[in-house]
């Protein structure tokens, strides 16, 4: 079955109000302060937690 009638720009619209992107959640790295994803390594420093810590490329060579 087709529709009978088309849907307005309004009504589309009202049906796509929650479709936006929202931007990411960012906290202070502890260790440096650039921002980075919660729970997630820092990608400048490492810093996982107090006891964890990764090696950065500029680390590596």
């Amino acid at each position: 079955m087709l529709p009978v009638r088309k849907t307005s720009k309004a009504r589309r619209n009202k049906r796509r109000a929650h479709h936006a992107l929202c931007s990411p959640n960012l906290v202070a790295c502890p260790k440096c302060g650039i921002a980075k994803r919660p729970h997630a390594a820092c990608e400048n420093c490492g810093y996982v937690s107090s006891t964890v810590a990764l090696a950065t490329k500029e680390q590596e060579s």
